[in-house]
């Protein structure tokens, strides 16, 4: 028994009807909030404000903005410049405990090394240096 390539649904006299389930265009499926990048926003705003004040409604419906958003951008825009001039040039303060935390570290190594150094000599010099420490010389001890 031969297959055709035409795949039957059970749907068909609903769409034969006209009626098919595609959602209700009037109602989205979900809304969500446009995001604009930074770079989008200021090239926007410099394009708007070049534009005389009778051609400004054309570019926001051709945009599809709103003047609260170019007042919002502006504020935006305003803020980060400020916030920009507020801060500090130049490479920041280092943090005091940053400082103390390196100093201690380095106090460390150092103390370190010395004790390395110090349980180190007696080896050299022939003395025992057992778990007890008795610092007792090997000659000695068999003398």
């Amino acid at each position: 028994m031969a297959t055709n390539s035409i795949t039957h649904s059970t749907d068909a006299p609903e769409k034969a009807l006209g009626m098919d389930k595609d959602p209700d265009p009037e109602i989205p499926a979900k809304a969500r909030r446009r995001q604009f990048s930074a770079r989008y926003k200021a090239e926007v705003l410099a394009a708007y404000d070049k534009l005389a004040r009778n051609e400004r409604g054309a570019f926001l419906r051709r945009e599809g903005l709103y003047t609260s958003n170019i007042a919002e951008w502006r504020h935006q825009r305003d803020r980060g410049a400020l916030a920009a001039l507020a801060k500090p040039s130049g490479r920041p303060t280092a943090d005091p405990r940053d400082r103390e935390v390196l100093a201690l570290r380095n106090e460390n190594q150092r103390l370190s090394k010395e004790l390395d150094k110090a349980h180190l000599q007696p080896l050299h010099r022939g003395l025992d240096v057992g778990p007890l420490r008795t610092g007792q010389a090997r000659r000695g001890a068999a003398s």
